[in-house]
């Protein structure tokens, strides 16, 4: 009987938190907004500041592409892929990752937040952890970086001139999407680890930053090894290596399944799953500073 009673009592504690999951949601994407309009507000009462730093931004970025540009100055392709190809890479790269950075890069400075104790402030208000600490410093000056990439991604598609469909719109929509919850969920993950380690805020920027320039490149130009662990490891090739091969109609050298080219909704899935294990399992363990 008291087994039967605890196993009723376990079932119905269940279906309460999953019951109140969605009001949790809801209550820390109202937390994010509230603190995100408090520094957007706080960043545009110095409106030509404001302005210079979100153009100096996307200026900055712009030396990103042309140095692509100055490599197709001397040869029609790398790696197979012409320079309209490549500014697609280039464009869906830096439009999912300043997004991501826009919507929680704040994250990347948590281990210098352990070490002064300021996450204890965090943690005794009526508000998710990772809502105030995602929101926290709110940069709207990074939207440059997206709007740099956006325009030479919609200079790609110029060229291209692809021939539209329902199924390539509805991928080219999963990729921008999808493209920003995988980087979102390395940056999550990437300050979990610095519960652990508080220096790491340079490994976490290897995979968020560097995988992002690794992404402007075509796959064909790396080794296979690496391209692998692109695929299988930290799965950003799903952010856009393998949507453009169909939707820019490239043949696939790298011999990986078909169905791999349509996963990305899969891939981010996964990856928001795992960064928020990583989270609760760096939140368990943060002891403050310990002075």
């Amino acid at each position: 009987m008291a087994d039967s009673l605890r196993s009723t009592g376990s079932s119905t504690g269940t279906t309460g938190k999953l019951a109140a999951a969605p009001a949790r949601a809801a209550e820390a994407l109202r937390s994010y907004r509230l603190i995100a309009g408090m520094w957007l507000r706080a960043s545009l009462a110095y409106r030509t500041s404001f302005w210079l730093t979100t153009v100096g931004n996307g200026v900055t970025s712009v030396l990103d592409f042309v140095v692509i540009a100055v490599i197709f100055l001397h040869t029609p392709s790398l790696g197979g892929w012409t320079l309209p190809q490549v500014a697609f890479l280039y464009g869906t790269s830096g439009l999912t990752l300043g997004l991501a950075d826009l919507l929680v890069g704040s994250l990347d400075q948590l281990g210098q937040r352990v070490r002064d104790g300021s996450v204890d402030v965090v943690l005794i208000r009526p508000a998710a952890a990772l809502a105030q600490l995602s929101a926290d410093r709110f940069a709207l000056r990074r939207i440059g970086r997206v709007a740099q990439a956006a325009a030479v991604l919609a200079w790609a598609l110029v060229q291209l001139r692809l021939d539209w469909t329902l199924p390539k719109l509805l991928v080219m929509v999963a990729l921008v999407v999808c493209g920003t919850v995988i980087f979102s969920s390395v940056f999550v993950s990437g300050a979990a680890f610095q519960f652990f380690a508080t220096d790491a805020a340079e490994v976490q920027n290897s995979v968020t930053y560097g995988g992002a320039t690794m992404l402007q490149y075509p796959p064909t130009v790396f080794a296979r090894d690496l391209v692998r662990g692109a695929v299988y490891g930290v799965p950003l090739a799903f952010v856009n290596w393998l949507p453009a091969l169909y939707l820019l109609g490239v043949k696939d050298t790298l011999g990986l399944p078909g169905w791999f080219r349509f996963a990305s909704p899969l891939a981010a899935a996964l990856c928001a799953t795992a960064a928020g294990l990583a989270w609760r399992a760096g939140l368990r363990a943060y002891r403050s500073t310990g002075s």
